[in-house]
């Protein structure tokens, strides 16, 4: 890597340091520019503006969530087992000592709900391809009979997004030491309402003449704990 690509390296990753611990809105060229030991012109020839280093910041961190949350998780085998990758791998990105603040991702969504522009323009995409990745594993695992194949899988990532945003808040804001415990037990409870419960087995009847055994369910399927952008 050549000095000016290892002095953008420093510059993003020192934006993102501030960006995850006070937001977008407080990350400041002159702020940013005393950590580093660098000049703001010398900030400016790196990025040319401060939005053009607010976009490069958001755009870092969407590329290390894939890398770290989704990724990984797609490689584990498809259905069942990859949500519980995804889910697990988020919760640990939100834990991660990578973003002292916490998620730079999830502020700056809070930080822009209200402020159009090119850099929420990225963030509702970004998020919306989130949205999707969980909606598709989730199809997938409905197609393996992981899931209930009359289960809506944009329902699936509305609450498997809400849940992690409701852990986000607990872990970081309230300090809520079961936080992990209780986001695994609603991802625990939403995995146990959307497969394919069994249906009750008839008692045994076959002494009784003419009577049809109650059929069974041929996907019964276990919720058990889980195992973790």
């Amino acid at each position: 890597m050549i000095k000016g690509e290892q002095t953008k390296a420093a510059i993003l990753e020192a934006a993102t340091d501030i960006a995850s611990k006070e937001g977008l809105g407080g990350l400041s060229i002159g702020t940013l520019a005393k950590k580093l030991g660098l000049s703001k012109s010398g900030l400016f020839a790196h990025f040319g503006s401060k939005d053009a280093l607010l976009m490069a910041v958001t755009e870092a961190a969407s590329q290390r969530f894939v890398a770290v949350v989704i990724r990984p998780a797609f490689q584990e085998p498809a259905g069942r087992p990859r949500l519980e990758r995804l889910f697990e791998n988020w919760l640990d990105w939100s834990e991660s000592r990578e973003f002292p603040g916490g998620c730079p991702i999830m502020a700056a969504t809070l930080e822009l709900d209200d402020r159009p522009g090119p850099l929420r323009d990225y963030l509702l995409s970004q998020q919306r391809k989130w949205l999707g990745t969980i909606g598709q594993a989730a199809e997938i695992a409905i197609d393996m009979g992981h899931l209930a194949d009359s289960f809506d899988s944009e329902q699936f990532a509305f609450e498997f997004n809400a849940i992690g945003f409701g852990y986000h808040f607990s872990n970081r804001f309230l300090r809520e030491p079961h936080a992990r415990h209780q986001a695994r037990t609603a991802f625990q409870s939403l995995l146990a309402k959307s497969s394919n419960a069994a249906k009750p087995q008839a008692p045994d009847q076959s002494n009784i003449p003419c009577e049809k055994e109650t059929e069974r369910d041929d996907h019964r399927n276990a919720c058990g704990p889980a195992p973790q952008q």
